[in-house]
């Protein structure tokens, strides 16, 4: 004789404990990616915007105390730092470049010459499109001497 044995069939599932979750987090994960590339672009931006800068008015600071008179130092240091910047690939339209002497003397020897360059930084920058807003300015300045021995600039060193 044989045993009849008869299963009763359950459902298998009579509610969602054993549900996988997924779908509602793709759209969470993006946007968190999106958000943290942005934010590490634009970090980078204000970097690269800071490194522009410096190395303008290190330019322009350089410029101005070999040229030999006082005209022709401010138009050139201004041009040396926009050079500069274009060279960063930056708009040097934006920038602002200013030059002043220690203690208000006149362009000549021992003059202590202090250049500042401030450039602008964009609130968003997104590659191939460009910048929008503003956020703040980077600032940079250096200083430097008017070589006391140097010729072609009248009268004596008194440094």
């Amino acid at each position: 004789m044989s045993r009849l044995i008869i299963l009763a069939r359950r459902p298998r599932w009579r509610d969602d404990a054993g549900q996988l979750a997924g779908v509602e987090v793709l759209p969470f994960g993006l946007l968190t990616f999106v958000v943290g590339t942005l934010l590490v672009v634009n970090a980078w931006g204000v970097v690269d915007a800071k490194l522009a800068a410096t190395s303008a008015a290190r330019e322009a600071v350089r410029a101005y105390v070999e040229a030999p008179d006082a005209d022709t130092a401010t138009a050139s240091a201004d041009a040396a730092a926009r050079q500069a910047i274009a060279g960063h690939g930056r708009d040097a339209r934006h920038s602002s470049v200013q030059v002043g002497h220690a203690d208000g003397r006149a362009f000549g020897r021992c003059t202590r010459v202090t250049v500042t360059v401030h450039h602008p930084v964009p609130a968003l920058r997104l590659p191939f499109v460009g910048g929008y807003g503003h956020a703040f300015d980077v600032v940079a300045r250096q200083s430097e001497v008017v070589d006391p021995y140097r010729s072609g600039l009248p009268g004596e060193a008194t440094c």
